[in-house]
């Protein structure tokens, strides 16, 4: 797919003293662009006191149909584009590569980023430490403490579970259903170090750093609703959140060796609760 062709006059636009460099992210950098897919551009700024906001634009605006796709008669399709501006300082470029929760989300994209505007090597300099970036056990420290405290605070999502499902509580359950499928994963990305593409594949990535036929992605898939029931229904709100709540269960027992002991008795407690109640409703 091709950028939006007037890009340029929008990057000198955006151009301030304290800009240093323009870089692609995202599905355009990587080559696999659709139709609808949004334009990431980065905007590298050498001032901290800088904002570092995002903002969104559409560019374009012709109407038409994109190349290679045939919407109905009926439908005409703007072949505008989003574009996403993000603003980045120095202290923010250094938490990427410092902070695991931030390194998870970035490392991978900026290692398949594409200069836009880079006068003085600034974004070149930053994707060649990218490729260099290796998991350390600092970061699988930092990693833990905060798997730990999102388990902790996931607990009140258990809590609605449970509760969701003695009252059958749609609303109960759809909160708890958040916390039970994405929070976890986001849990155990952050324990075994996983480095997305992009975060439209981290649900098969972090499938994948656990084990595809482990109980944990089993549970995962169904907390997700990704799978059928055996009769080739759908799973119910209800099945996916008691398929999440074991999800909990069985996150626990994964990372039980290295969660802090501060939050060690507040997870197992949960643990134990959650398997009360859900083998006394079997």
């Amino acid at each position: 797919m091709d950028l939006p062709p007037d890009l340029t006059s929008y990057l000198d636009a955006w151009t301030t003293p304290h800009t240093v460099a323009f870089a692609l992210l995202g599905s355009f950098a990587r080559g696999d662009a659709g139709p609808y897919s949004d334009v990431d551009v980065v905007r590298f700024v050498n001032d901290d006191k800088q904002d570092a906001e995002a903002q969104s634009f559409l560019i374009g605006g012709k109407e038409g149909k994109p190349t290679g796709l045939e919407p109905p008669p009926h439908l005409s399709i703007p072949r505008h584009r989003l574009v996403v501006r993000s603003t980045i300082t120095p202290s923010q470029v250094e938490s990427w590569f410092t902070e695991p929760g931030q390194a998870l989300g970035i490392i991978d994209g900026l290692r398949r980023g594409k200069e836009l505007w880079d006068p003085n090597q600034v974004f070149a300099s930053i994707q060649q430490r990218a490729h260099r970036f290796e998991w350390t056990p600092e970061h699988q420290e930092k990693a833990d403490q905060l798997a730990g405290k999102e388990l902790v605070g996931w607990i009140e999502e258990a809590h609605k579970g449970l509760e969701g499902l003695r009252r059958n509580d749609s609303g109960r359950l759809l909160n708890a259903r958040f916390g039970l499928s994405w929070g976890l994963s986001w849990v155990m990305r952050l324990h075994r170090g996983v480095l997305t593409t992009s975060d439209n594949t981290f649900y098969d990535d972090v499938i994948n750093a656990v084990g595809p036929e482990s109980r944990w992605a089993w549970l995962l898939r169904r907390a997700f609703g990704t799978v059928n029931q055996g009769d080739g229904g759908s799973l119910s709100l209800r099945a996916e959140v008691q398929s999440g709540l074991l999800l909990y269960c069985e996150t626990f027992e994964l990372l039980r060796d290295s969660l802090p002991r501060q939050d060690y008795a507040l997870v197992s407690a949960t643990v134990r609760l959650i398997q009360t109640e859900l083998e006394g409703n079997d």
